[in-house]
């Protein structure tokens, strides 16, 4: 048996702490996620310049009965 084919191998034993480690790292962002999303709107707020509410195209605002 060729030793360079050791080097290739991904057993159990390496690929659950990959995945325990994505497992975690998706959980926090999932746990996080509600003020993730506002500081992504907040920052693309700031760059464009918008207004503080949504609009339609029709231009009538979305939050005003």
């Amino acid at each position: 048996m060729q030793h360079i084919l050791f080097a290739l191998y991904a057993g159990p034993d390496q690929v659950m702490t990959v995945t325990s480690g994505l497992a975690s790292v998706l959980g926090l962002l999932l746990i996080f996620w509600n003020k993730v999303v506002a500081a992504f709107f907040r920052v693309v707020r700031k760059i464009r310049g918008g207004d503080a509410t949504p609009s339609d195209p029709a231009g009538k605002s979305i939050n005003t009965p």
